[in-house]
């Protein structure tokens, strides 16, 4: 059973990042401040057949992009992997019939066997989504109106990297916010204005010598008592804490050696952040938690490290209260305490394991490589609770909003929940 302690802290986790229970909004990458949390559990099944499905549609091209939700309005993107044409479409969340589809020309380049043309989760607000595109020849950052309209397209230059393109945008306020952390010679973190595209500010990146420098980790927002900063991971800096407002330093935490791919997440008053190389057991992975500094010079603290045996690479850290799972890509999964990093379990539960891990209420979800839907529960003793095929391979996390779980495969779209 999982701990009223554990229980009281997941509420107040999402609390904290104003995600209302059943009727939140799914507006970025891992939703909510990009925690992976959701209250729904009263309505998203444990176990479940496709005949319990509401809705399964088939999309254009692939994708490992995660869909994003605002109200009745499901928001997700594809590309053809012969052409790059990328793929934009807004669904009824009530039915799934396609509300409008836009189809933007892309430039063919090479990726990680991985990898493909549509990673990048869009992130949206009440007037527009805001989508991103690479390639070598052009990154793409632009905003549509939720009707599909275009208001405003802007190119950030080239994107080098031998893996291909994976960075995710946030919106906070009215500015947009994407990193650009990459093997090119143009590196920087850059925000704009939301209605139009302007630049608000760009802070140079440097690249750290000898290492593959592109890092694919969406940011955060750490509220603190002397306002919101913005919470950064990436392999020559390691976690930065940012001014949203002049993109300035307030502090930094030089504690990768490899690359970042999974995001930050905030749990017990630390900033929790992955780095590595491979699945675990065959690079040199690692799991940090830090009690981050302040802007006015007080250092942050290394609470602690864990090493590769239990640490993720691609998976982004999914924490429940005081708990947090860390689902390995080779499908070893982690329960550890989160202000000590005590490991309360680590077991096999099978699979690989690229999309990243979500909490529903006292359960953890997460889909394999192979499109199996493992339902772990949320709890300190190890117990598995479900293993639902959903008939095509998936590299994508799910998204929870207004009472359901949207679960995207290669090239579906499949509505679960909500009755």
């Amino acid at each position: 059973m999982i701990s009223r302690r554990t229980m009281l802290g997941a509420c107040l986790c999402v609390w904290l990042t104003g995600a209302a229970a059943y009727a939140q909004q799914w507006t970025r990458f891992r939703g909510p401040n990009g925690q992976g949390q959701s209250e729904a559990a009263a309505t998203i099944p444990i176990q479940w057949t496709e005949s319990d499905y509401n809705w399964k549609v088939e999309l254009p091209g692939v994708g490992h992009s995660s869909p994003v939700v605002w109200g009745d309005k499901v928001f997700v993107t594809g590309a053809d992997p012969d052409t790059a044409t990328r793929h934009v479409l807004c669904l009824s969340a009530k039915d799934g019939q396609k509300i409008w589809q836009k189809d933007f020309p892309g430039t063919k380049y090479h990726v990680h066997a991985q990898n493909n043309f549509a990673v990048s989760t869009p992130a949206l607000d009440d007037k527009r989504i805001y989508l991103a595109w690479a390639s070598a020849d052009e990154f793409t950052l632009q905003a549509l109106t939720h009707d599909g309209d275009e208001v405003w397209k802007i190119n950030l230059g080239p994107f080098i990297s031998q893996h291909g393109f994976g960075t995710s945008p946030i919106v906070v306020d009215d500015e947009v916010i994407i990193t650009n952390d990459q093997e090119g010679d143009q590196r920087f973190l850059i925000a704009v204005d939301s209605a139009t595209g302007q630049e608000r500010w760009k802070i140079p990146r440097k690249y750290a010598d000898n290492r593959q420098n592109a890092s694919y980790a969406t940011p955060c927002i750490l509220d603190t008592p002397t306002g919101r900063e913005l919470i950064v991971c990436s392999w020559a800096y390691g976690i930065t804490s940012h001014d949203l407002k002049t993109g300035a330093v307030n502090w930094e935490a030089p504690v990768f050696k490899l690359r970042p791919v999974g995001s930050p997440v905030l749990a017990d008053g630390l900033i929790l952040a992955n780095c590595g190389e491979g699945q675990e057991g065959k690079g040199n992975n690692m799991v940090v938690a830090i009690k981050p500094g302040n802007k006015d010079g007080s250092p942050y603290q290394l609470v602690y490290s864990i090493p590769k045996s239990s640490a993720p690479y691609v998976t982004t850290i999914c924490t429940a209260g005081d708990l947090a799972f860390l689902w390995g890509d080779g499908g070893i999964v982690s329960c550890i305490d989160v202000p000590t990093g005590k490991v309360h379990w680590r077991q096999r539960v099978g699979g690989i394991f690229y999309g990243s891990p979500v909490r529903v209420g006292d359960r953890i979800y997460c889909i394999s490589l192979d499109g199996d839907v493992v339902v772990l529960a949320a709890a300190d003793e190890y117990k598995q609770l479900a293993r639902n095929p959903l008939g095509e391979g998936s590299q994508a996390t799910p998204a929870i909003a207004d009472g359901k779980m949207y679960l995207r495969t290669l090239s579906h779209l499949i509505s679960i929940g909500g009755k």
